[in-house]
């Protein structure tokens, strides 16, 4: 696992991805992006985050793991898993912003 966290935090420098501070990320797309968390996550991950067709994205279930690599899953998806990629409608420093809220424990 220590090899795969070192191989993706490399891979995460090659291609851009670094912290966000939060005033880097608007107050109205903060609110937007924690409603998607809510409703577009939710939906497999439950409405609470506890867990449904994907894992639980309690804090408590992801220490873990490093705000890169949730990123990563974030902007990229899971092959061969039901996530998606959310490229399309997430930017890596929103991907990053959105893992560090996940790390910290969203209040549902």
């Amino acid at each position: 696992m220590k090899k795969n966290i070192a191989l993706i935090t490399a891979l995460l420098i090659a291609t851009g991805i670094c912290t966000v501070n939060a005033a880097e990320i608007h107050p109205q797309r903060q609110a937007e992006l924690l409603y998607l968390l809510k409703h577009d996550c939710g939906s497999c991950h439950g409405m609470r985050l506890e867990g449904g067709l994907g894992p639980a994205l309690t804090a408590k279930r992801l220490a873990p793991y490093g705000i890169e690599f949730l990123a990563l899953t974030i902007v990229q998806g899971r092959p061969g898993t039901p996530m998606p990629p959310w490229r399309p409608f997430i930017t890596d420093p929103e991907a990053y912003w959105l893992a560090g809220q996940l790390k910290q424990g969203v209040n549902q």
